[in-house]
């Protein structure tokens, strides 16, 4: 009977996600991140990473973080504003888009598949964690032209 169980239990569990740590992983602001990391992003459960300083959701995998990537300068790259976090938005290989933390440091990387989860809901749930990293100054230039969502209703 506790055999059973056992298969039981082990056969519920999701295998870990393969990612590899960003260059800067072991920055301590990636630590504050990480620890704050929700438990679930855009209706999908976290899974468990075997890299530092990186998470992982969805079965399979359709939301992928990485902090401690490389600090983007000024770009021209379509920039978003998400409850006061700004990030740069990547669509170059739609419907996978990486968007990247601006005007803070540690800068993160969010992978996200839009074939199964959207990018706003994920990024309104990552909010908390990464509103821990420190600003740098930086921000998007044109707000005018840029999509600020605010989930308060503000």
């Amino acid at each position: 009977m506790l055999t059973a169980a056992l298969v039981a239990t082990l056969s519920g569990c999701t295998a870990i996600v393969p990612m590899e740590p960003a260059d800067d992983a072991n920055n301590p602001g990636c630590a504050d991140v990480i620890v704050r990391l929700p438990d679930s992003v855009g209706g999908l459960d976290r899974r468990e990473t075997n890299a530092q300083a990186t998470g992982a959701w969805g079965s399979p995998a359709s939301v992928l973080l990485y902090c401690g990537v490389e600090v983007p300068s000024a770009s021209t790259t379509r920039c978003i504003e998400v409850d006061g976090v700004f990030w740069l938005v990547d669509g170059d290989d739609e419907p996978r888009y990486i968007l990247t933390s601006y005007g803070r440091e540690p800068a993160i990387d969010v992978v996200v598949d839009t074939e199964v989860v959207g990018a706003t809901p994920v990024l309104i749930d990552l909010q908390r964690a990464v509103s821990f990293t420190t600003p740098n100054g930086h921000e998007c230039t044109d707000l005018d032209d840029a999509d600020v969502i605010d989930s308060s209703g503000r």
